[in-house]
Order: C-alpha cells, then structure tokens, then sequence
C-alpha cells in the first residue's frame, strides 16, 4: 500500500480477504475497484441486533428474529439431498429449531450441545412450530462474539456473482470490517469546513464512516446517513453555484439590443390569440436575460398544453429580427415534423426560413440546406439528433431551445457550440413539470421560468380506471364519441410479441381495433417507432385530417402531437408506464373546445404500486402534483432521464425525503461560492481537491453543459 498516494486509492485486491478472482468480480458486479470505493458501498438498510425477543413472544409476521438460549440434542433427518440437520434451542420460556440443508458436516462438528448461542435469521412458522434455516450463530459462553451481535447489522447490495463467491450482503460486511480495522482517522481526511460542520451539528467523516457501517444504536445509524445526506448534497450545489457563476460571466454570441421588428409583426399578423399572463411574464425574463450581456441558461418548465412552443417561438423571433439564427432541437423524428410545421403554419407571410434536419433527410436536400445554413439564409433549424454531427455549421448561432431536455445527455446538448468561440443563449423546455425540490437539485445552475397558467379553454380531461372486462362498454362509449365527430387515440406499451411480458402488443390491439370498428364505417390508423419517417408522417396527416377516426400507437405520440379533434385516449396495460409519462399521453387530448376522457385499462390484478400510480392520475390533472407523486413514489434515480444526466449519482440522499438537508446545502454552498468562488482559502482546499478528484473520475462534465 506504500506505492500509493493514499490508502483509499489502493486496489480492492490488496484487501485481505478478496484477492484477484474476488476483485474482479467487485470491479465488474459493483464498480469497486479501490478501497475508498468498498468504504463508500452503503448499506440500504439495518437488522436490529441490539434486542433479543423470548421464544414464546415470537409471532409469525415478524421477519428477522433474534433469541439466545441452550442448545440441545442434534440429530440428521431424511436421506440424499433431503437430508437435513436439526437441533433445538431452548431459553426459559420456549424452544425454537435449528435446521440445516447445507454445511452439515460444519455444523455437526463446531455446534457444542448445552452451550449458550445467539441465533439470528429469518423466522419460518409452519404447523404451530418456529424455526430458523441456516441462522447465524455466536457462542455467548466461552468470549466469542458475532460481529454484529448486540449491534445494528448493515444489509448490502450484492449480485448472484458476488453471492456464488461468498459475497453476499455478510460477506461484504466482513470485507468493509476488515477495511474499517485498519483506517485511522488521518487516513480519512475532512472535506467539509469546520464552521458548516459545527452549524448543522455533522459527525466527522471518519465517525460518519465508522457508524454508517457499524452503528452501536439506530441513532448512531441516523446521524451518519445525515452526515453524507448533506456532504453529497452540499458537493452538488457547490458544483451547481460554481457552473451558475461561470455561465453568469461568459460573453453570449449575440446580445438581443431589441425585441425586433419581425417579433412585433409575429404578434400583430400571426396570433391569433391573446398570451396568458404567465406567457407575457416568461418572454419578458427571456428577453431581458438575452439582453443582459451574459450567456442566458434557462429551463422552461410548463404543464402539458400550457403554450411552451409560442413562447420558444417568440424568443427565437426575437434572436432572428436581432441578426441571429436559431436550432430547435427535439428527440423524435415525430416531433421535429409536428414542430416544423406549427412553426411553418404559425410564422405563414413572415420573412423567415425554416429548415428541417433529420437522420432520414439525406443527399442533395441535406447539403443544400447545410449550405444555406452556414451561408445564413436558413434562419431557424429544426432536428433531431442529427443537429449534433459534425457536418451542421451555422452562419450566427445565437440561440438553442432543447425541448423535452431530458432525453439529451449533458455533453451532448454541449457539442452544437462546443467549436464556438462564444456561445449561444441556451433555452431548455420540459412538458415534465420538475417538482421545485428536483428542479434544484438538477438545475441549480440553471434560471428558471415556469408557465403555471394554461390557456383560456383548455378543459381538464377526465380520467377513469376501467380493467380487460369493461372493454365491451369502452368500445360502445368510444364510438358515441366518434359518431359526434370525435378522433380518438388507443396507445400499446410495445410493438411485437416478448415471452417477458404477458401484455397485448400494438399489433395484436391493431387487428382487434379494426374488427371492432370496421371499414367503411370508420378507419383507424397505426403509428410506432419502426416505420419509416416518411409512412409515419403519412398516417399521423391522415389522422389530423380527420380521415381516420382513431389513431393506434406507441408511446411515440407521447409529445408533440396536436389534433383538437381528438377527445379520447386509452392507454392499454396502464400499469405499465410510469406517472411522467401517463400525464403525458393524457395531455395529447383535451386541446379543443371538447370535453375530453382518458381510459386507463389495466388487468383485475395489478401491483399497490401500479394501483397508487393510477390512483393518482384519475384524481388530478396538475402535472406538478403528479411529478411530486412520481418522485415520492419511484425516488430519482428511476425518473426518467435523471440517470443520464450524470447529477443524480446519490448514494444515500432522497430530494424529496431529504428537503430540509437540500435547502441547507443549498444555502451553505451559495454563501460559500459568494465568499470564496475559486476556493483558493486555505481552509477550502480539501474540498476542492475532492471535487477536483471528482470530476475527473465523472469526465469533468461540469465545462460541457
């Protein structure tokens, strides 16, 4: 261990107790390579240790159990691989079996009759009898102790890998007890500055470690969680402060000196509507902020169908009246389309060009547009992916508006300006509302404007939870509502047959759809991701058209798709999808002047978690109640696109569970950043070497986003 700089940094080989076969299988099961990998390996939770419960007070719910008392006669029962080890424990008030399957001849050797144990395991109760399968034993009359005997006993995760080589949940906390016995306080040094350390009453780092792992009480336990609760919240918002101050300080490409003439025109010629107030109140903040002389780095946050696309529109208007050019980028080829052509339709006698890149836009229509974007006569871009290749040069790039943000990855939405000197304002848009605990923690570096307003006649859908035996009366309803006029949609979870999941695929409902609605009567169109662009696009103008009635489809109308004819959505095996992505299905309907339905089908039997899930969609329509819900119910780590971002690498903090630590954290590390923005003081140096350390392990994603 001498060779290394320090003793966290020295390879999990090195562990006694792990060697290579082990090691490798750390590495690659866990991404443990180092010793400061295996200390900071957290038990998700504890099994209390500390109590022993009499025999005759066991009751059958209960889970883990542990007793003492004497152990009496052992004998083998059954032949071949039935054959098993019994033995009975007794204490003063009852007695409790002992069995073995495996190990027998370990346990016929070491176990003494008449001596005193500690048993611990899982409780079994069958035929008025209790017992425990394979306990974890420690002699309490000759000085022997469990390890974690009398103690909180830490439960880890850990794979069928590690478990076929004796590293399962015990295993590992043999491991990290043998790690803990060799460190010294000095080896673990302190990253937080001691004045936050004795404001919020924080165990050191060293404690924190030691208790995290072997808390003498649930106390103990407790305040080690709080500790690295708050030092990874408290390492995120200083990342956060420090990114929002760079941003606040670097030169856009271009600065907005004017609103613009061809915005004023927009709104005089072009809409046809009145702005809400929120509406108004969000271009002002994007317009002052291109004006401010610093790049602008805002997420734009609204509930499905709250007007996010005008006021995208408006702020691009304003670039391009400015001398700018503008890329709208968007994750589907659906959604380009659709976006195409509202842009198209809503900017129809402007002097304004509108391009189209996509993965399937190719040949001469590809380098003619390329051309006249870096020549400066295509004005506003808007694509998929396809934004990001190397071969896409714009003329003046002065503004990127990145819709449905979460499905970019943070260096990709950093390499459209990556080669720019100075780099365009940057406007990211999310029909996901972010509850303002997420949003924080996420975007922090980010200014924020939200649309909490919808537009005057934008109804609220009414949802209803109906299972496979209401088909009959879903289908009477839901042609009532196309013999009114009405368009309906019916979304499948997947395309094509998986042994996996026993739901109807998109096929299969599509052949039931048309036999029960059959030409000429009605027609019904299919729309999935596996059909050329070119096919989608012809069956989704179909449908808007009012040519076919009823549109089946996969998750791929999740966004963009606008038809206010269409009142009616049904989502099949809604148990399937989660909360985020419910609501914004349900948000492709409701945007006319009709009264609109979404139809939840689930089997009779579903999961509590599933039921909640829909339990929560048929009572509300607000999208931020909902995302709130998500949260709670799922954690970050499972929202979608938070794993991707690289942010939400938490190990122990929950920004829902945890708000109170966040909003300390956040305090702490804004004060901090305002006091000390480089941490040059003395007394900031460990911290900054281990975001320094960090961020190099991560690919410094901090200079990319």
């Amino acid at each position: 261990m001498a060779g290394y700089q320090h003793v966290l940094d020295t390879p999990i080989e090195f562990l006694k107790g792990v060697g290579p076969v082990r090691a490798e299988l750390l590495k690659k099961e866990l991404s443990i390579f180092t010793f400061g990998d295996l200390l900071c390996h957290f038990p998700f939770r504890y099994l209390d240790r500390t109590q022993f419960t009499p025999i005759s007070q066991l009751q059958p719910q209960q889970q883990f159990v542990q007793v003492k008392g004497t152990l009496g006669a052992k004998q083998f029962i059954g032949e071949g691989r039935n054959r098993r080890l019994s033995a009975w424990l007794h204490d003063d008030s009852g007695q409790l079996e002992l069995v073995w399957f495996q190990g027998l001849k370990w346990a016929e050797k070491n176990l003494t009759v008449g001596a005193t144990y500690a048993a611990f395991g899982r409780l079994n109760f069958f035929r008025g009898q209790y017992s425990i399968t394979h306990p974890e034993l420690a002699r309490l009359d000759d000085g022997q102790q469990a390890s974690f005997a009398g103690r909180m006993q830490p439960v880890y995760p850990s794979t069928e890998k590690l478990k076929s080589r004796h590293l399962d949940s015990r295993g590992l906390a043999r491991l990290i007890q043998t790690l803990l016995e060799q460190l010294k306080p000095t080896d673990i040094a302190e990253i937080l500055p001691s004045d936050v350390l004795q404001r919020h009453r924080l165990l050191s780092r060293y404690d924190a470690f030691r208790y995290i792992h072997l808390p003498p009480s649930e106390q103990e336990g407790e305040q080690a969680r709080q500790r690295f609760c708050f030092e990874e919240l408290f390492l995120h918002q200083v990342r956060m402060a420090r990114l929002h101050r760079f941003r606040h300080v670097r030169q856009p490409a271009l600065m907005l000196k004017r609103s613009g003439d061809l915005l004023q025109q927009f709104y005089r010629q072009n809409v046809p509507f009145q702005l809400t107030e929120a509406q108004k109140r969000v271009i002002r903040e994007i317009i002052a902020d291109m004006k401010s002389g610093r790049q602008m780095n805002r997420l734009l946050q609204g509930d499905v169908g709250s007007g996010k696309t005008i006021v995208a529109l408006s702020a691009m208007l304003a670039v391009i009246g400015s001398g700018g050019q503008c890329a709208l980028m968007v994750p589907t080829e659906v959604l380009a389309y659709q976006h195409f052509r509202t842009i198209t339709q809503l900017t129809a006698g402007l002097p304004l060009r509108v391009g189209l890149l996509t993965a399937s836009i190719k040949g001469r229509a590809r380098q003619k547009l390329l051309q006249q974007l870096q020549s400066g006569a295509v004005h506003l871009l808007v694509g998929t992916h396809a934004l990001l290749e190397g071969s896409v040069h714009f003329h003046r790039l002065g503004l990127v508006v990145i819709d449905e943000q979460h499905r970019f990855g943070v260096v990709q939405r950093g390499r459209l300006w990556m080669h720019l000197e100075r780099p365009p304002h940057v406007l990211v848009m999310t029909a996901t509302p972010i509850p303002r605990t997420l949003a924080l923690t996420l975007y922090g570096d980010l200014d924020q404007s939200v649309l909490d307003e919808l537009p005057p006649g934008r109804q609220a859908v009414v949802t209803a939870h109906r299972t496979d035996a209401d088909r009959l009366r879903i289908f009477s309803f839901l042609k009532s509502q196309i013999d009114q006029g009405r368009q309906a949609y019916v979304i499948y979870p997947l395309i094509e047959e998986s042994e996996k999941l026993d739901f109807k695929h998109l096929m299969e409902g599509y052949e039931a759809i048309t036999r029960a609605f059959p030409l000429p009567q009605y027609a019904v169109s299919i729309m999935h991701g596996r059909m050329k662009p070119d096919d989608r696009e012809y069956e989704m103008q179909r449908f808007v058209r009012g040519e076919t009635q009823i549109m089946v489809a996969t998750t791929v109308i999740e966004v963009g798709v606008d038809v206010p004819n269409a009142t009616v959505m049904i989502i099949e095996s809604a148990e399937r999808f989660g909360l985020a992505q419910l609501h914004q299905l349900r948000g492709r309907v409701g945007r006319g002047v009709h009264k609109s339905y979404c139809i939840l089908i689930t089997p009779p039997r579903i999961s509590a978690e599933a039921r909640a899930r829909i339990s929560i969609m048929t009572q509300t329509n607000d999208g931020f109640r909902i995302a709130e819900e998500d949260l709670r119910l799922r954690g970050p780590g499972d929202l979608e696109g938070t794993r991707q971002s690289g942010l939400m690498e938490f190990r122990v903090a929950h920004p829902i569970r945890d708000i109170c630590w966040l909003e300390k954290a956040r305090a702490e590390a804004q004060r901090l950043i305002a006091e000390d923005p480089l941490l040059q003081k003395p007394q900031h140096q460990a911290l900054k070497n281990f975001i320094i350390k960090q961020d190099q392990q991560r690919g410094n994603w901090i200079r990319v986003s």
